[in-house]
């Protein structure tokens, strides 16, 4: 199979860019919300950007489907993959207003006031701003939907002399099985590139709660991957583990139809802040799992046991990336994708190589945005970045850190505390402003009417309200 080769690096002409600035030939990994940002920004950078995308439409993980997959643990790699997390409930833990792209907002649609006027709205309306997003850009017209990456390969060797060429081996998605099981189908091709940007999403490969004793208890186990509606959980006794969004939402929307619903959490504090404001009748509160037993008892830290129906492990996602060669000294170790730089670059294979959207627990939208403003920059040579050993140093730097501070590897990319300093970075990095005084206490005030009441936080938020009159008073 020939290999396409790409067109030569040009120099840009646009009278908005530097004279001096490239043009070159990108290929973006997936068309949720970075994918589709990545490419808008490249594109206005002056780069030539071709979107692959599995699926037969934009949105990504904001694509409902009532389907889970027939592993309900989602750890059979044979398996058929939903790609899809959402729970036909779901609604935003964000605002709209933070979660708007900078130069389009997410603003309440007129035509169905009464349920788009809410603050925190439901995948379905986030899936409408970001097809609209795609269709106001011209966006598709870059996609190419129902093909499906299997393999990313470096051409020539790596390091600071490496040219940036690729070799992208992709294959059609014929069929609805193809789609799901993101094998078998089509025709395959190869094409070259000069830079790769990975925006493949992290919310579809489960992370699972390692429990003494698992394989002789005689209950159920799902993800929450696979979690849709209340319904199958009817009078049933049922252990979430993880005291996150998911688990919280799974826990108020199931109480009212299970016998009971007990949640196991790692953190104490947490413990307490949940004990208070849940307010559940048939609900408790429970340290992490010692161990399952083949009676059916689940045992808990403290000694008290449940006998349960049903274990719910609401314990989030691993990064996954199986279209990545094996030696691009890239790796994932215990949820760390590294080497990266601030998150973005592996320092050998900058900047031919990069991911938007990787960090969790912070402003997901505006912020693959601005990384994605940042990467377009700097493949276009507007930007710099440091020498390779500085970027290394400056990755050694973070973990050494992170270590100090007792921060697991798992949460390397959680990045909740050091939000704002780090998209101010990368602002200043890409010469646009950071975030204003109204964005930061927005989020704040969001943060904090959810630790106040995460049963309500969403229909009880006065936050904007606060906001205007803390800025004008």
């Amino acid at each position: 199979m020939a290999l396409a080769s790409p067109m030569a690096v040009e120099t840009q002409s646009d009278p908005l860019l530097p004279s001096n600035s490239t043009s070159i030939r990108v290929a973006v990994i997936g068309a949720g919300a970075s994918g589709l940002v990545a490419a808008r920004e490249l594109r206005r950078e002056g780069h030539r950007v071709v979107v692959y995308e599995r699926g037969s439409q934009v949105g990504g993980t904001w694509i409902y489907t009532p389907e889970s997959e027939p592993d309900p643990l989602g750890l059979d790699p044979e398996r058929p993959v939903v790609h899809s997390s959402l729970y036909m409930s779901l609604r935003t833990i964000l605002p709209r207003k933070s979660m708007s792209f900078r130069d389009y907002p997410f603003v309440a649609e007129p035509a169905d006031w009464s349920v788009n006027q809410r603050a925190f709205p439901g995948h379905a309306e986030v899936l409408a701003y970001l097809k609209s997003f795609a269709r106001d850009f011209e966006i598709e017209e870059m996609v190419r939907f129902d093909t499906e990456v299997v393999k990313v390969e470096l051409v020539g060797g790596g390091g600071e002399e490496h040219s940036g060429r690729w070799k992208v081996k992709s294959r059609k998605t014929t069929t609805a099985t193809d789609k799901i099981n993101c094998s078998g189908g089509g025709e395959e091709s190869d094409e070259a590139f000069e830079a790769v940007v990975v925006c493949n999403g992290h919310d579809t490969e489960p992370r699972i709660a390692e429990i003494p004793g698992i394989q002789r208890w005689p209950g159920k186990q799902i993800h929450s991957h696979n979690y849709r509606t209340p319904e199958p959980f009817k009078d049933q006794v049922v252990v979430l583990i993880g005291s996150g969004l998911s688990s919280m939402d799974i826990s108020l929307e199931i109480a009212p139809i299970s016998k009971e619903v007990h949640l196991a959490v790692r953190d104490p504090s947490k413990m307490a802040m949940l004990g208070q404001r849940l307010g559940l009748s048939n609900t408790w509160l429970h340290p992490t799992i010692k161990h399952a037993q083949e009676d059916g008892a689940v045992v808990f830290e403290d000694g008290t046991s449940t006998y349960a129906d049903v274990i719910l492990h609401c314990t989030g996602y691993k990064y996954h990336f199986p279209f990545l060669e094996k030696d691009l000294m890239v790796s994932v170790d215990d949820n760390r994708v590294g080497p990266l730089y601030k998150h973005v670059f592996p320092p050998i294979l900058a900047p031919w190589l990069s991911f938007i959207g990787l960090p969790s627990k912070g402003v997901p939208f505006p912020l693959s945005e601005i990384q994605s403003k940042w990467v377009a920059g700097v493949l276009s040579g507007r930007i710099s970045l440091p020498s390779v050993k500085e970027m290394m140093e400056d990755v050694d730097t973070f973990y050494a850190k992170l270590e100090a501070a007792g921060v697991p590897k798992r949460h390397t990319h959680v990045i909740f505390t050091s939000l704002v300093e780090y998209n101010d970075w990368l602002a200043d990095q890409c010469g646009i402003p950071g975030m204003d005084e109204r964005e930061k206490m927005m989020l704040f005030a969001a943060h904090e009417n959810f630790l106040a009441r995460p049963a309500t936080f969403r229909d009880e938020w006065k936050g904007e309200e606060e906001v205007e009159k803390t800025l004008f008073s």
